[in-house]
């Protein structure tokens, strides 16, 4: 759990992304923290980019709530353009929160893609991290 009071940069950090990357942003709403998202890009120094970007992103973050579609769909499309080794941060509302998406559903998700989860972390107030990484063929994962 996070420490009491911690901010939005301390959240960012734990995403681990670093200076230089490019972030794919899937998902977004009204509803997302914002202060995460402004963490994110002054920690990587740059901006946050869409599903239409023309290049290969270093990461991904997939703002996901109970009833957005279909997560397996999201997570092949977002793969599409995915660097060798980057990883996929499905971004969900907490527990006890409206759009609440069980971690079983992530799980099943992301192995349909051909990915697994990793880590999760609490990544805000309302927002909670599943971190998804590509099974390597060397069975090692970045």
């Amino acid at each position: 759990m996070p420490a009491v009071g911690a901010t939005a940069a301390e959240f960012a950090e734990r995403l681990g992304f670093a200076s230089g990357q490019w972030v794919q942003e899937l998902g977004y709403g009204d509803d997302v923290d914002f202060d995460l998202r402004d963490a994110i890009e002054e920690l990587t120094a740059t901006d946050l980019v869409d599903e239409d970007w023309g290049d290969v992103a270093d990461a991904t973050i997939v703002w996901w709530r109970d009833g957005d579609g279909d997560l397996t769909d999201t997570l092949i499309n977002a793969l599409a353009i995915l660097e060798e080794g980057g990883v996929i941060w499905v971004l969900t509302p907490k527990a006890g929160r409206s759009g609440y998406v069980m971690p079983g559903e992530i799980a099943q998700a992301a192995n349909t893609a051909g990915l697994h989860a990793t880590s999760s972390v609490s990544v805000g107030p309302e927002w909670a991290g599943t971190r998804l990484a590509t099974r390597g063929r060397s069975g090692r994962n970045r």
